[in-house]
């Protein structure tokens, strides 16, 4: 005996999931994809996950994800929750189009809302969380010498209580600079061929876009910093993949 029933709309309240790296209200969501969810009454308690894998419940809050096809609805792994804002991952094997993505929390309250599933989105993100503004992200050189060194690219001003970018010196001719960039959307993308990126305006050879494989849902890129980048000022990062553009970022260099 199997007993159907659906989540009627009008009983649910409105919750809106978008990529958790861009928070763009626009952009598609991925298969594996991180992803930020807001609403209200979502939780009764601020938890964040301590477990891999993820778990399904936290604090009593679960979500499940309705794809387009006639699959039945998938348990999302979470990563945090709280009364208005949940992170967690679109659950793997989540089918392109859209979804219904229906979150309970532990007294019963529901939330609902839809998304559109792509193969790819790329999204980059910052050291602020924000979206936009230095990258997080880091640098690594190799020296002429084959000597390798991982440098940061941001520091904590606590005047400004944030993350501002610290410029990293382009150093001798003969430092090879790579900018190791977060995401995430990326690893669906059809091949490598398919992605570009620019530092400053300057294109930057992508070396490496997919699952960054130690952090669930991270994507990971490697670019090379051309050496003709402009220095001393803010310089915007784009990433594009089967020509989806991600949000900008930035970085900051010196001689």
């Amino acid at each position: 005996y199997t007993k159907s029933f659906s989540v009627d709309p009008l009983a649910a309240l409105p919750m809106t999931t978008v990529p958790a790296a861009s928070y763009s209200a626009t952009a598609p969501v991925t298969s594996e994809g991180i992803v930020a969810a807001f609403g209200t009454s979502l939780a009764t308690s601020l938890q964040s996950a301590t477990t891999v894998p993820l778990p399904t419940t936290l604090g009593g809050t679960f979500i499940k994800v309705k794809d387009s096809t006639i699959a039945p609805p998938r348990d999302a792994p979470l990563f945090f929750v709280s009364a208005g804002q949940v992170n967690y991952q679109i659950p793997v094997g989540t089918a392109n189009g859209a979804a219904t993505v229906t979150l309970t929390a532990s007294d019963g309250t529901i939330s609902s809302g839809t998304i559109q599933v792509a193969s790819v989105s790329p999204t980059l993100f910052s050291a602020n969380s924000s979206g936009n503004g230095v990258a997080a992200a880091s640098l690594l050189r190799i020296t002429a010498g084959g000597a390798q060194t991982f440098e940061p690219i941001a520091q904590f001003d606590a005047v400004q209580n944030k993350n501002v970018p610290l410029a990293v010196s382009l150093g001798p001719t003969t430092d090879q600079l790579f900018l190791i960039l977060f995401g995430s959307g990326v690893r669906g993308r059809s091949s490598l061929a398919a992605t570009s990126a620019t530092i400053g305006g300057l294109s930057s050879e992508v070396l490496f876009a997919s699952a960054q494989g130690g952090f669930v849902g991270l994507d990971q890129i490697n670019l090379r910093v051309p050496r003709t980048v402009t220095k001393d000022t803010d310089l915007n990062v784009t990433f594009t993949a089967d020509t989806l553009q991600s949000n900008t970022v930035t970085v900051r260099f010196k001689q």
